[in-house]
């Protein structure tokens, strides 16, 4: 599993320009450095703004941090 591949594309344009504020979800090392709050957010339903990710997608990010995030 990688961040180019397989986790950058689960975020959409509208998500990634609804947290530049905070970090950069179409970058590798701010998803990274955020991963455990980003998949809390995620999993709770209050990230992405504009609707909750199935489980399907929730599924490869959890899996994608439990392999330790690789690039």
């Amino acid at each position: 599993m990688r961040f180019e591949t397989d986790i950058k594309p689960l975020f959409s344009a509208a998500d990634r320009n609804g947290m530049l504020y905070a970090f950069d979800l179409w970058s590798f090392a701010d998803v990274k450095d955020n991963a455990g709050l980003i998949l809390e957010r995620v999993e709770d339903g209050s990230m992405p703004p504009d609707e909750p990710w199935d489980e399907a997608k929730i599924a490869i990010l959890k899996a994608w941090v439990a392999a330790g995030c690789p690039a």
